[in-house]
């Protein structure tokens, strides 16, 4: 029940800001200055520039809190509320949104990012670091079954990713490739493997001519073989695009050449990712 809420909530909330954003400008513009419709728009402009961000110029992670949109809202409101209360006649619709938009953003730091489960210790159980692989079949570009045996004799790098829709999980991959000589130079075989419909997994393999595996984890077989499900994990609306509901938690795992777990991150929080380095680290600590 509660990651549906998330669905709705991440599908509802940007564009709820992109409505008020709207709204203040229509109005600055045909009705002049306003602290309660300036306020509004600080609020509702920095909410969507952040999630435009996220899209238009990608990146594998952000700070957890975002303190500095944080503090760009927490100006705005106090411009609609007290300014606004001072200056101008009480307007409930417009202080019901102002309001709106700060419990929702606080609500998505707080609330939406957070991967309940892990960040409360509750993480899987088949991973662990010492411990070898559990043995699993995945699909390639080519819907051939691929046992994860295959990889067993070279170090190995799994990252399990959400899907093409995740913004953060494309600019991950795109860092991964951008080290792929450093990989390549280390004997190691990097396998993206995904629940997403084969045709998403098949565009990244074009785009990616690097020699790596781009894998499908169909019904999320794998994915709740090792712990690492995310029932409800798609903002609704995206299955139009051929997604289904369920996807994956965002995991990396580094197997040294016998298939033993050498390196695990679990990130409770979507938003804040590993860096390549720390791949590299851990395979060069090794000695691969």
């Amino acid at each position: 029940m509660k990651n549906i809420l998330k669905s709705i909530f991440i599908s509802v909330f940007p564009a709820l800001a992109i409505y008020a954003m709207i709204v203040s400008c229509i109005n600055l513009v045909q009705q002049g200055f306003s602290y309660r419709y300036l306020g509004l728009l600080i609020n509702s402009s920095t909410i969507v520039f952040f999630f435009a961000g996220l899209f238009l110029k990608p990146q594998a992670r952000t700070s957890k809190k975002l303190n500095r949109y944080t503090i760009i809202i927490a100006i705005g409101f106090l411009i609609n509320v007290v300014l606004g209360s001072y200056f101008e006649n009480n307007n409930l619709f417009l202080s019901s949104l102002n309001v709106l938009l700060l419990l929702s953003w606080n609500a998505y730091i707080i609330w939406y990012s957070e991967f309940e489960s892990r960040s409360v210790g509750r993480k899987s159980d088949s991973l662990k670091i010492g411990n070898q692989l559990p043995i699993f079949k995945v699909e390639d570009i080519s819907k051939n079954i691929i046992s994860s045996e295959t990889f067993i004799g070279k170090p190995s790098i799994y990252l399990f990713y959400r899907g093409n829709w995740c913004p953060l999980c494309m600019a991950q991959i795109k860092e991964i490739a951008a080290q792929y000589k450093e990989l390549e130079k280390r004997g190691v075989t990097m396998n993206f493997i995904s629940p997403q419909p084969h045709y998403y997994s098949n565009k990244l393999a074009e785009k990616y001519h690097l020699g790596f595996n781009f894998l499908t984890d169909t019904n999320n077989k794998v994915a709740k073989q090792l712990g690492i499900f995310s029932e409800n994990g798609i903002p609704a609306g995206f299955q139009v695009f051929g997604y289904d509901s369920d996807t994956v938690l965002p995991t990396v795992i580094i197997t040294d050449a016998s298939g033993k777990i050498i390196f695990l991150d679990e990130t409770d929080n979507y938003r804040v990712r590993p860096e390549p380095e720390a791949f590299l680290r851990a395979i060069d600590e090794y000695g691969f």
